[in-house]
């Protein structure tokens, strides 16, 4: 019953994934995700009984994020004739990012022992428990914490900077127009 149940959510998940890829209209796109995100939260709930990332990622992701991109793309100008055409060298990159991503993820899984993963040093407690996910995010996963923190903030940074308007450019188009 548990494996069938696993199948089933693994299924809608992949499913509403290639979906978010695969659809032209990027608010459906957008809603995909959520959906996505909400099969992500059933499989740490009801397979992994990690409720606390569960609800944290219904929270957090499905509900934050996603309205931020919803926001984000009701303000953007979605007209494809103004979009620039990417050259060569832009999808070159882009195909060599996705590569070593996908390279990453292959090692990660393959360095993953799944085996020993109840052999923690609080055995006593849940995997999904607080207290567990604490003591390894501060203590084995502390470095990737703090590099994601660092990326995040750059994020922020970046993301003030183009949206501040340039003011001396917009008074020297208005005095050439008057």
């Amino acid at each position: 019953m548990l494996t069938s149940a696993f199948y089933l959510i693994a299924f809608i998940t992949i499913f509403f994934a290639i979906m978010v890829v695969a659809s032209r209209n990027p608010i459906h796109s957008v809603l995909y995700l959520v959906l996505t995100f909400f099969s992500i939260s059933a499989m740490y709930i009801f397979m992994l009984d990690a409720t606390f990332v569960g609800m944290v990622n219904v929270i957090v992701y499905a509900g934050a994020i996603m309205v931020l991109f919803l926001y984000v793309l009701m303000m953007m100008n979605l007209n494809t004739d103004a979009e620039p055409k990417k050259s060569n060298l832009f999808k070159i990159t882009a195909v060599i990012s996705g590569g070593m991503l996908l390279l990453l993820i292959v090692a990660a899984l393959h360095d993953n022992n799944l085996v020993n993963a109840n052999k923690s040093t609080l055995a006593n407690e849940k995997i999904g428990s607080i207290k567990v996910l604490g003591n390894v995010l501060y203590t084995q996963y502390q470095l990737p914490f703090e590099i994601a923190s660092v990326l995040f903030l750059i994020a922020m940074i970046g993301s003030v900077v183009l949206g501040k308007k340039n003011t001396a450019s917009q008074t020297i188009g208005n005095e050439v127009l008057k």
